[in-house]
């Protein structure tokens, strides 16, 4: 499990898959300033629960001063 979230790591056989969702999905997480789980159980299946921080209540724009 140690290279599960590297790009193009898979356990599938050849032409079944490219291995690019979770390292996808952990640097989409991770520059969120997120955090990215695995739950494994052997012949159970896996789960990948993650967080991310809320957003601000008031979002900042950025306003055009030559506007």
């Amino acid at each position: 499990m140690s290279h599960m979230f590297e790009p193009f790591f898979t356990t599938k056989e050849e032409g079944k898959g490219t291995g690019l969702g979770l390292a996808m999905a952990y640097g989409i997480i991770k520059a969120h300033k997120g955090v990215l789980l695995c739950q494994s159980e052997p012949s159970q299946g896996s789960v990948f629960p993650f967080t991310c921080p809320q957003p601000r209540k008031t979002p900042f724009y950025w306003k055009n001063p030559n506007l």
